[in-house]
């Protein structure tokens, strides 16, 4: 962890993600706790500054959750959000009451001077909130107002505590960048030192520390997250680690080929292949409960490795590729106040008792910082770039029943529409960055079978669902606007070509409220 650094307090707010990228993207590291967190967690962090994000309570109502007031003895700037500036308010004796009008969406914020916060002017802000303040803290100044939020952003700049009342992490706060610029250069005093070169630095430092002269195995999937995370290990410890692919039967269409040759040529080290189908087959017969699946593919996985490991002289740690969204989805332990959504097999998913002890270069970190540094390792573009894949494989695209039969089918029309993008160039292209095209892309089976007349017969057929997703974070996500056209092509080639199958329908739901995965 960097010596420069910002703790957000998470109070609940459906945006405390984007305040987190928002701060990393201007080269500081930020980390997210609970809005209750442990002092002692707190100071061993030693943040340079703490925001505290909106939430859903309101600060009057009992049980609400409270502004931490050991926060006060760092002695370090704080900036409250929405509700993390009622909390603020309320705790250093300012008045919080119902507004009269609500705030929700677009509003427009005046800013009479200059100040170190905020430009002056007019500007477009987002807001969402049912209560205002009333009153200020002592040594606390007005410093803009909206039409129903006489004090929509105030000010101690003595002690540097600052709220506001709009979010300006979202992109429809024209200025949000701005004031999240001036919060950690202006007032925090701070270096926008977070990089990849930086991030691989201190990676490599932390490895060979943890690890000393032990064995390291490492589970690649041929995913830019496995990958990245081995690469940056191998730096690490050269020839203590050795990589492990396991061909699970749950890949895309002709992907153990294509990751064998391309793992072998990128990683430059000793990769070993285990072929491991049946087994998995085996344990996921009869299953239909996503959270049963991904407990059984993550068990199966440490098994296989447990034992292989044997045959690599019994190394100590195991290398994964856990980023930061499946540590946020998953609930992991270090997150056990957050919602679990789903288990990601390489977290939650995770038997409790097993031989290794892990190794996450990753865990703290987005998908877009995971690609800049696996560009800086130099790994190659196609393998940074490719399209992610999930560590439980098809078993979560093919709802219902896991069989050897209903994969095939899904890997052809899984195929098919990945082939259609890539000829319409509407998949991510490095040199473009992550907004040149579809993120994500994949078809899904369902487990359900529709009508259908072909040949001037009656079926009784699957159905496939087409996903397709641009996002730069996968924290959050907006269904592709893909053309009519393609997704014309895409359904009749898949109705013709593959087996089975006699109905094809695309996905339009955002994320939130769904996931990028079905299950």
């Amino acid at each position: 962890m960097p010596q420069q650094k910002i703790l957000v307090l998470d109070f609940g707010s459906q945006y405390t993600q984007l305040i987190t990228r928002a701060i990393r993207e201007q080269g500081v590291y930020s980390t997210q706790l609970a809005w209750h967190t442990d002092l002692d967690l707190v100071q061993e962090i030693r943040p340079s500054g703490v925001i505290l994000s909106g939430g859903p309570a309101s600060i009057y109502i009992p049980g609400a959750p409270e502004f931490p007031e050991y926060l006060l003895d760092l002695q370090v700037p704080i900036l409250g959000i929405c509700y993390g500036m009622q909390a603020l308010t309320h705790a250093l004796g300012g008045k919080v009451i119902p507004a009269e009008s609500r705030e929700f969406g677009q509003a427009q914020l005046q800013v009479s001077k200059e100040n170190i916060l905020l430009p002056a002017g007019q500007h477009q802000v987002w807001m969402s909130h049912g209560d205002r303040i009333e009153s200020l803290p002592e040594g606390f100044e007005i410093l803009a107002s909206t039409g129903n939020s006489p004090i929509a952003a105030m000010g101690d700049p003595v002690r540097n505590y600052y709220g506001l009342q709009f979010h300006p992490e979202v992109k429809h706060t024209s200025i949000g960048t701005r004031i999240i610029k001036n919060f950690l250069f202006q007032i925090c005093g701070l270096d926008p030192s977070w990089t990849a070169e930086s991030i691989i630095k201190l990676s490599v430092a932390e490895i060979r520390e943890k690890v000393g002269k032990d064995r390291v195995i490492a589970g690649v999937s041929g995913g830019v997250d496995s990958t990245v995370a081995a690469a940056l290990v191998h730096q690490a410890v050269g020839d203590q680690l050795e990589a492990v692919f396991v061909d699970t039967g749950l890949l895309r269409k002709n992907e153990s080929m294509l990751v064998e040759q391309s793992l072998g040529k990128s990683l430059n080290m000793q990769l070993h292949i285990v072929r491991a189908a049946e087994l998995f087959f085996n344990d996921l017969k009869g299953v239909i409960d996503p959270e049963q699946k991904r407990m059984l593919i993550g068990n199966r996985f440490i098994r296989v490795f447990e034992k292989k490991s044997l045959e690599l002289d019994s190394p100590r740690y195991l290398v994964q590729g856990t980023i930061y969204p499946d540590v946020v989805e998953s609930a992991a332990p270090d997150r056990k106040e957050s919602e679990t959504i789903k288990t990601h097999h390489n977290v939650g998913g995770l038997p409790a008792e097993m031989q290794f002890t892990l190794i996450e270069p990753l865990r703290y970190l987005f998908k877009d910082e995971v690609r800049l540094i696996g560009e800086s390792l130099g790994i190659p573009p196609e393998m940074v770039w490719r399209q992610p894949f999930p560590g439980p494989g098809l078993a979560i695209r093919c709802l219902g029943e896991v069989t050897p039969d209903r994969i095939e089918l899904l890997q052809a029309a899984d195929e098919i529409f990945l082939q259609e993008l890539s000829a319409a160039n509407l998949l991510v292209k490095p040199e473009l960055g992550l907004n040149s095209g579809s993120s994500q892309a994949f078809a899904v089976l369902l487990p359900v079978k529709s009508v259908g007349v072909m040949g001037d017969q009656r079926t009784y057929q699957n159905v496939i669902a087409l996903r397709s997703v641009s996002t730069a974070d996968f924290m959050t996500a907006d269904w592709s606007r893909l053309p009519l056209e393609l997704l014309a092509i895409t359904s009749n080639r898949i109705i013709n070509e593959v087996q089975g199958v006699n109905r094809v329908v695309y996905d339009i739901t955002s994320k939130p409220p769904g996931t990028i995965e079905w299950e």
